[in-house]
């Protein structure tokens, strides 16, 4: 959200936890109140993102390659079906595999072997169009979500004169994938986030 869009929202239960919330639910007799939490994307609803992504997206088979051997292991639906990190779904034996990198040109999907992972790992990356929160924080050390998940990993984080962010983590990790968001927290808050690189 813009600082725009920020300085106009309200939260009516933001000071409530969500068990407090289930149970106001349930004192009221909401409909709602027995739903389940949800598990895949909101504004789907029951359709699975998969189906949604094959459908607008379609398939495009491509090779599978060991990124160590550069040997082709099997075939993919499409490189937009797999998320760098990944290990179930690819269909391959010998396992278990890991998807660390995707050539989007030529529609490759590369994996590496479990054992060799953490050589794949990165410990440094840079991140773009950072959106902050309130006011961007000055460089300094900060916790950084990648992925789903309440994982938070220690960084330091740099921020170049052009607004562009360069991020250093303090263990490496096998999952930073270019494309998707890196956000930054500092304690419990959230102060914004950016695109990595």
């Amino acid at each position: 959200l813009t600082q725009q869009q920020l300085r106009r929202i309200r939260f009516p239960i933001g000071d409530l936890t969500k068990s407090e919330v289930r149970q106001l639910a349930a004192d009221w007799e909401l409909p709602a109140r027995d739903r389940k939490d949800s598990q895949g994307i909101c504004f789907l609803g029951k359709i699975d993102y998969r189906q949604f992504i094959e459908y607008h997206l379609g398939q495009r088979p491509g090779p599978i390659v060991d990124i160590d051997t550069e040997s082709q292991l099997g075939e993919h639906r499409g490189y937009w079906f797999y998320t760098i990190g990944q290990r179930y779904g690819l269909g391959l034996s010998g396992g278990p595999w890991f998807v660390v990198a995707k050539q989007m040109e030529d529609n490759v999907l590369y994996v590496t072997h479990g054992e060799h992972r953490q050589k794949r790992s990165r410990s440094s990356f840079a991140a773009q169009q950072p959106n902050w929160i309130a006011a961007a924080p000055t460089s300094g050390s900060f916790q950084l979500k990648l992925r789903h998940g309440p994982e938070l990993a220690d960084c330091h984080m740099n921020i170049g004169d052009d607004g562009g962010l360069q991020i250093d983590l303090d263990q490496p990790d096998s999952g930073v994938a270019p494309g998707q968001h890196a956000v930054i927290y500092s304690g419990e808050e959230c102060l914004g986030g950016a695109i990595i690189c």
